[in-house]
This record gives C-alpha cells, structure tokens and sequence, in this order.
C-alpha cells in the first residue's frame, strides 16, 4: 500500500480545491425532503456541467475514467470545505450505479447511468423488511412472474429518500422452493408505478428521510430484472461491497472535520472552571484519542482504497471500515454533548449549522444501517480472518 500522492494528483487537488471555491453551493441545504431532493439534484447537475461528475466512473459510462485515489482526492477537499452532503443522490451514486456496472445489461445502464450521473433522478434502496434486517436473506416480499412482468407484494422499511426517489432498487422473493438465499431477485422499481404507498417516518432528530414503502400488487417489467431472475443475492452482494466499501470514503473525510469543529469548540467554550474547556485533561484525552481513532479510519480508507485498486473492486474487508466508522461517530457525537453542554440542544436537525444534537441522537442508526455492527463482526471473521461459521 502506498499512501504518499503523486505529484500528478498533487495537481489534481490543487484543480480540484480551485473549482470547489469558486462552484460549491453557497446557500443552506433545506430541512424539507423533496427541497433537499432539489438541492442535492442541482449541485450534482453543477457538478456534471464543470466535468467533476463521476470522477472514477468510467468514460463509457458518462464517467472521467479516473482513478479510485483522485476520487478520494474530491472527497477530502469536499469535506476540507464543509460543504453539504448531497445525501439523495448517495445510492444512485455509490451503490446502484456501481451495482448496475458490474452486473446490468447494456440496456439498463444506457438507460440508467447518465441520468444518475447528470443528476436527474433519486434512488433508494428497498432491501430492508420489518422481519428482515441484519438476516436480509429472510425477506419476503413476493414478486410472481406474470407473462412479461413481475408482480410484487409487501413491504420494506427505512427506505431512505423513498418519498423522493425516482427508482429503487428492490429485492424481491420470485421463488420459495430453495433455501432462503436463493430464490431472490434484484429488480429495478419504478416509484411512480400504481400500487406503491410511501408513508414517512419521522426519527427522533426531527426528520423524515425514513419511509416505510407497502406494494400492492404492482408490475414491474421483467426486463427491469438486474443479472438473473432468482439470482438476486449475488447482485445483492455486489451492492452490499460497494455500501460498505467505497461508498463509506466521503463520510470518513467528513468526520475528521467534525472532530476538528469540535476541537475548535472545546477551545472557545469556557468551561465551569473559567478554563476552555480543552484546558480540562479529561476532555483533552478524549479529544486527542478520538483525533486519532479517525486518524487510523484514515488509514484504513487508503488501505481500502488501495486494495480496490488491485482487486478491481471492493472486498469484504470494506466491513471493517464500515464497523470502525460507526463506532468512532457515535463515541464523538457523545463527547460533543459534554463539550457543548445545553447548547447543543440548540438545533435539532442534523442538518442545520450547528446541529451537534441531530447528529447524537442519529448516531446510533449508524450501527444498523447497510448492516448491522453484529453482522460486520460476522463477516470480518468468516470472509476475511477465516473463522468458522
């Protein structure tokens, strides 16, 4: 692994850091769920008309066909930057479009992929049912084969971006003869087909990006049918790598600036004492240990990095960094409260400047979302140290 920059992609970031300056969005992201859909939608359209869409996507597929590292090389000036997250255009981006890559027919991604890096439509994802979370292989909503279509009953929960979402990618139960793992189909969903009823679910930070999403018989051609019918869990795994891999990069970069805003914090809040608050040795300790937790999630995100460079896309090591990552957010989150003290109540959603509480109370949806901790530890053991099952 070799974790020094070229003098090429020295370069690159200085471009990169000169036409973020000069492009990133000046406004406040909104609060509402379809605004931020607009939002998100048009600084990705700014993106793809400055020829910064698609860093590392390849040039067939609307891509600038480069490297992994000078992808990582945006993200990093993203987050030196603070700017905001375009967070409905994250599974389009991160996981359907890679997934669609590796796995569609050419017909679905001349359909899909230059829309998604354009920023025309939202996707969301529709693996998660009430009964099957961390055992997704349990899902059961049903899709039957009816001439030329799938027909598709059940349900799916926390379906981020749901209400807003042009597409979805679903995994559907098209055969219950075999075991559970098979029998799965990864389907492309139209979200204005009749019969879907999306109801939002409003967390406890305020938001309501969470949408529980019911089908009632609703016909999806089978040409929308990613890879092979019944062969869903395969495709499913490839998307899974990609969340857990790759996709994780710019929400690393992100909390090593959150860490250095609340090392800023602690130096300006005066604490009971009449100190700063980082002058209190408790506090100092915790800050610089969890300085270099993100420091070692650094690491592993190059060594991520690295290692999809070699293997051409991400392995299940993507696990580890996903399990690391939950686990420093939800420990800085924490020390945020106690540095901030009642004034971190002052904004509750996340999204807000300032909004330290929103992000403590969603912290722990970290350690569920694209898998849960438990299931990580699972495969870290079985898929990259070996154990037994």
């Amino acid at each position: 692994m070799n974790l020094d920059f070229t003098s090429e992609e020295n370069d690159f970031r200085v471009e990169v850091r000169t036409w973020l300056e000069e492009n990133a969005p000046r406004g406040q992201r909104p609060l509402e769920a379809v605004a931020r859909r607009e939002y998100d939608l048009a600084w990705q359209q700014t993106q793809w008309k400055g020829g910064w869409a698609g860093i590392a996507w390849p040039q067939q597929y609307g891509g600038r066909g480069l490297s992994t590292v000078q992808q990582l090389i945006w993200y990093e000036e993203i987050g030196r930057l603070g700017l905001p997250p375009i967070d409905a255009c994250f599974v389009g981006l991160n996981h359907a479009g890679p997934t669609l890559m590796a796995r569609a027919s050419e017909a679905q991604k001349a359909e899909h992929l230059p829309r998604i890096l354009r920023g025309e439509v939202v996707w969301c994802q529709g693996f998660s049912e009430p009964g099957s979370g961390s055992d997704l292989a349990s899902l059961q909503t049903r899709a039957l084969i009816d001439g030329d279509h799938l027909v598709v009953t059940g349900q799916k929960i926390w379906t981020s971006w749901a209400e807003a979402a042009d597409y979805q990618e679903l995994l559907v139960r098209t055969d219950r003869t075999g075991s559970k793992h098979q029998g799965i189909t990864w389907v492309i969903c139209d979200m204005r087909s009749p019969g879907i009823d999306i109801r939002p679910i409003e967390t406890i930070d305020g938001d309501n990006e969470f949408c529980e999403v019911f089908y009632d018989e609703v016909r999806i051609p089978l040409t929308n049918v990613v890879g092979e019918v019944n062969d869903g869990w395969n495709v499913a795994m490839s998307t899974l790598a990609f969340e857990r891999g790759t996709a994780f990069t710019l929400s690393q970069v992100r909390l090593a600036r959150t860490v250095e805003d609340l090392i800023a914090e602690a130096c300006r809040r005066i604490g009971p004492d009449g100190r700063p608050v980082l002058a209190d040795t408790e506090v100092s300790r915790r800050i610089a240990l969890l300085r270099s937790k993100v420091a070692a999630l650094r690491a592993m995100t190059y060594a991520t990095i690295s290692r999809s460079l070699r293997q051409g896309s991400p392995g299940p090591e993507g696990s580890m960094m996903k399990l690391y990552f939950a686990d420093v957010a939800e420990q800085i989150y924490e020390l945020a409260f106690d540095v901030l003290g009642p004034d971190a109540l002052a904004f509750v959603s996340r999204w807000q400047p300032g909004g330290w509480s929103g992000l403590y109370l969603y912290s722990p949806a970290l350690s569920l979302a694209g898998g849960t901790s438990e299931i990580q530890r699972n495969i870290i053991g079985e898929r990259v140290l070996g154990l037994p099952r």
